[in-house]
């Protein structure tokens, strides 16, 4: 047997059908027959399965026909430990990303090993014309370069994004409210200056106000900058 259908055989092992049914609400523009419905703790287990196996064939095998392949294929490359592995296996899945939770169960740990080359591709994406790629880019931002190596430009980077697709405006507005919980006086500019369109202005505050990190005095400010 391959390893792409002893992979999918797996998976429809521990088959949810009532949660694919969930999965399919949530993510609406996939649909209903490429979900198998397989819980989160299931897929890593399927996926550490393979951890010293040869996953070449599987990683090859684009585009997968089921979410959860794309899952276990994003866990695969979360795990890589060369860089430049990781790096060109991660480009060549990008284009096939349809959906948020795909693209935001991607999150290699190597990248961490070469931060200029990752801020460096993390701007290709961001001018891609491909939604899911533009979101990984900003969510690189967010998850590699909002701690020690946060720098102001790069919210301004991020700031410049102009779209008409939902799920890149929801990415910029994570990426801003995360910002805001970690580095407020930096990134209040960007709320108090409106330099984000309407609705993404409005969503960030939203999210900021949501989380636990930002302090209640910081959150009446916020609410105070909402756009009507």
């Amino acid at each position: 047997m391959e390893l792409t259908e002893e992979i999918r055989a797996k998976l429809f092992e521990k088959q949810d059908k009532e949660y694919g049914d969930f999965n399919s609400a949530i993510i609406p523009n996939i649909g209903r027959e490429h979900i198998i419905g397989v819980r989160s703790p299931e897929l890593k287990k399927i996926s550490a399965l393979y951890k010293n196996a040869d996953i070449g064939g599987f990683m090859n095998a684009l585009p997968h026909f089921y979410l959860e392949e794309n899952y276990i294929h994003a866990q695969f490359l979360n795990t890589m430990k060369d860089f430049d592995e990781c790096m060109k296996a991660t480009e060549l899945f990008l284009p096939y990303i349809d959906n948020w939770e795909t693209c935001d169960s991607l999150a290699p740990k190597v990248f961490r090993k070469n931060k200029p080359v990752l801020l460096e591709r993390s701007a290709q994406w961001r001018r891609s014309g491909h939604t899911y790629t533009v979101r990984f880019g900003i969510g690189v931002l967010m998850r590699y370069f909002l701690d020690d190596d946060f720098d102001v430009k790069y919210a301004e980077e991020a700031a410049k994004i102009r779209s008409d697709e939902y799920y890149v405006n929801m990415m910029t507005a994570w990426y801003f409210a995360t910002a805001l919980a970690k580095h407020y006086n930096e990134v209040l500019p960007f709320i108090e200056r409106h330099r984000l369109d309407a609705w993404t202005h409005n969503k960030a505050i939203q999210k900021a106000i949501e989380s636990y990190r930002v302090t209640d005095e910081h959150k009446a400010y916020l609410r105070s900058l909402k756009v009507k």
